[in-house]
């Protein structure tokens, strides 16, 4: 089993790409590269049995419908326009329910620092498209949206300063030692300390592989619909064991 994780960012230069090869008895980490255009990340995808991007796969259904009516010059309702009804808005489903799982708000695609990146996704899911075909938003294909920091937290580890802390990431990367021996990174471990979009790479093939595996929770029915437009995070399970390297049946 190949997994790939996506670090995405606005350009290509911050963008990161990471595959973990899955055997019986270990995962190693095959390829951790930087600056990774379109083009390699759809090719990688088409190889992959499951790839995780971290980004935004689409907006709240709330805020597309105000974005276009008031294109139209429609007049909203000055009683709807408080607070509550903004973060309609701010919002998708799956950032609710990842709230309500991880304690934490993901940041807003509509109103955060995430709107150039989504743009960005939004492309690259139509390149990885021509490759393999639409891409399920929803999760429910071979591509997935990914959430590395919550992931993280849902494991037990403590994320608090490692997206912007070298020396918190070394930590990370010893308990990942402790925790995940069976996870060879090879001669990335220097990379994955000295750069944060590649640590989230790796952690974002990490949690493709519960992806993989069918251990990442699916919309809810009702939601199902909404999710396919929107995007959902696949948060995988709290029992790292879960994802471990195991005997074929």
């Amino acid at each position: 089993m190949l997994t790939a994780g996506v670090d995405l960012a606005a350009e290509t230069a911050g963008t990161a790409l990471a595959t973990v090869q899955w055997s019986s008895s270990a995962a190693v980490l095959r390829s951790l590269e930087k600056a990774v255009p379109d083009a390699r990340i759809a090719a990688v995808a088409e190889t992959a049995v499951s790839t995780g991007i971290d980004c935004a796969f689409g907006w709240p259904d709330e805020f597309v419908a105000f974005v276009a009516a008031h294109a139209r010059g429609e007049r909203i309702a000055g009683e709807l326009a408080g607070m509550p009804w903004r973060r309609t808005l701010a919002y998708r489903e799956t950032d609710r329910v990842t709230r309500e799982v991880t304690g934490r708000w993901p940041l807003s695609v509509s109103t955060d620092r995430l709107g150039l990146t989504a743009m960005h996704c939004a492309a690259l899911l139509e390149g990885i498209a021509d490759r393999i075909g639409p891409v399920d938003r929803s999760g429910a294909g071979p591509v997935a949206e990914v959430y590395p920091g919550a992931s993280l937290r849902l494991w037990g580890f403590d994320t608090r300063g490692y997206k912007t802390d070298a020396a918190v990431r070394a930590g990370l990367l010893a308990r990942f030692g402790e925790r995940m021996p069976w996870l060879d990174l090879g001669s990335f471990a220097d990379l994955m300390v000295a750069d944060d979009d590649a640590f989230d790479a790796v952690v974002a093939a990490l949690v493709a592989r519960a992806h993989a595996l069918g251990l990442t929770p699916p919309p809810p029915a009702e939601h199902l619909d909404r999710a396919r437009r929107e995007g959902w995070i696949a948060l995988p399970p709290r029992e790292l064991a879960a994802i471990a390297p195991r005997p074929a049946p």
